[in-house]
């Protein structure tokens, strides 16, 4: 679709008397958040779900790790889903699958109906996010799509922050399947919201289904997913059979899946939107910035209960701060993105980050608390700086047809790098820490225990330090993704 034709489409929707868009974007955000939030929200109950099923930590580790496998597997596919039904039908499907998921949870007998309900809840998960971007890529021109996209940040980057102190209270008070009864309730509204108010946005294409390349996809990113999950299970870490095997399987099949989309007249997942430089850069900082929030989300609070001896409650307040900021300021940096396009935001954003990753690598046994908090609130707030515009810009220059596959991709790349980060930064700093028990003369002192947890989290944080530097030099070539660069794209890649 031309830039004409697309301008057309918004002028249409804005003169349309029965489009009303402010109940489009209250339905969408709020099935968002609360699907989002279910990624974090079990994190501090894994403790309290052994004690009440009698399972040790590899098994109820699967409440995180399946979730981030099927959503890995489902985010894929949502492109094909969402050209194949309408937007409400996509939408309330999904949703649909979340509440019944959430509701198993929350009566689960036994541990396998549990995870079951888990399972289901992914399933909503990993397709309803792609739906949103994709609706408002369609219901927003790019010049309204920062602050758009800012509120969209704000629901994906504060849901996660926010759900472990969440978890925490609940647990405390209430009882663990709070967690999923009080979520209920707002996802039947969502529900009820969309059936009276949200309109079918996107034109249904009916796109042929390739078993194969589902399969490939399939096998590709849940071996990947999987694989990176299960490196933190035994001391074998990624030497272990099961998890190099994974790796390889998921590898080799995502190369295959990839080829077959370049053949293919209607791919279920278009890597032709790596053609558009201002997408792969964006991809690329989304990926930096994923590594960088789980190195702080996962290691700081192991570093401030294992080594400063903090109980987990204080430790998620203490990250409070920071998630607050990113859900505040995600929305003013859209409408920044707006008025001063990406680079303006993102540079001084990426010099920010790298100070505070060089900052943490800094941190000891004697750390005061203000330090860290601060620290964590100049991390959230470059992340808000960075995300949304990097992810917003890189979209923008996509013609229509690749919005489904733009969103897709971009969406697989959360759990996909979640998984990844996890196992890769927690096996490094358990390397560190082992290393410097070896050499030390009394490695069961809990003190020499603290400085070797120490020693392995300063190390995260100059491994992250130069992920951050990395950002810095990406960002020196991004530039603002117009419609007029997008017709300009489209006309090159047709000359070639």
């Amino acid at each position: 679709m031309d830039e004409t034709k697309q301008n057309e489409r918004y002028e249409f929707l804005a003169n349309d008397p029965n489009f009303k868009v402010m109940p489009v974007m209250v339905t969408l955000i709020i099935g968002a958040f609360f699907a989002i939030l279910n990624e974090t929200l079990l994190n501090i109950a894994l403790t309290t779900l052994m004690d009440r099923f009698s399972v040790n930590e590899p098994t109820v580790q699967w409440m995180a790790t399946g979730f981030m496998l099927v959503m890995g597997i489902m985010t894929p596919i949502s492109a094909l889903l969402i050209q194949s039904f309408t937007t409400r039908k996509m939408f309330i499907g999904t949703m649909t699958i979340f509440t019944i998921g959430t509701a198993i949870c929350a009566i689960a007998p036994t541990f396998p109906i549990l995870l079951g309900g888990r399972i289901l809840q992914a399933v909503g998960t990993g397709v309803l996010i792609p739906i949103i971007f994709n609706t408002f890529l369609l219901i927003f021109p790019p010049e309204r799509r920062g602050a758009v996209m800012g509120t969209v940040g704000l629901v994906i980057m504060f849901a996660p922050a926010i759900g472990p102190t969440l978890s925490g209270i609940i647990v405390e008070h209430l009882g663990w399947r709070y967690l999923f009864i009080s979520v209920i309730p707002f996802s039947l509204f969502s529900i009820a919201f969309a059936l009276k108010f949200l309109r079918n946005v996107g034109e249904v294409t009916k796109p042929k289904l390739d078993i194969l390349s589902i399969v490939f996809s399939t096998i590709g990113f849940g071996g990947i997913v999987l694989g990176f999950s299960l490196a933190g299970e035994g001391d074998a870490g990624f030497l272990a059979p099961k998890v190099y095997l994974s790796i390889i399987v998921g590898v080799i099949s995502l190369i295959v899946f990839t080829f077959r989309q370049l053949k293919l007249e209607e791919p279920i997942l278009d890597v032709r939107v790596f053609r558009y430089p201002m997408f792969t850069l964006g991809l690329t900082m989304f990926v930096i910035i994923m590594v960088s929030m789980f190195s702080s989300e996962i290691i700081l609070p192991m570093y401030m209960q294992g080594a400063l001896g903090l109980q987990a409650a204080t430790a998620g307040l203490i990250l409070l701060p920071g998630a607050l900021l990113n859900g505040l300021m995600s929305p003013i940096m859209g409408k920044l993105f707006d008025k001063y396009g990406p680079r303006k935001l993102m540079i001084p954003a990426t010099v920010v980050l790298s100070g505070t990753m060089f900052a943490y690598s800094r941190i000891g046994l004697d750390t005061p608390i203000p330090y860290i908090v601060v620290c964590y609130l100049l991390l959230m707030l470059s992340v808000s700086a960075i995300m949304m515009p990097a992810q917003t810009n890189g979209l923008n220059q996509l013609p229509k047809h690749l919005y489904p596959h733009g969103t897709a991709i971009m969406n697989t790349l959360q759990p996909v790098s979640g998984a990844i980060g996890i196992s890769v930064f927690i096996g490094i700093m358990t390397s560190r820490k082992n290393a410097y028990l070896e050499n030390a003369a009394n490695p069961t002192n809990a003190s020499t225990q603290a400085e070797a947890l120490v020693s392995g989290v300063e190390l995260v944080y100059w491994v992250v330090f130069f992920f951050a530097i990395a950002a810095f030099i990406v960002t020196l070539f991004v530039k603002r993704a117009t419609p007029e660069q997008e017709v300009a794209t489209d006309v090159q890649a047709e000359a070639k």
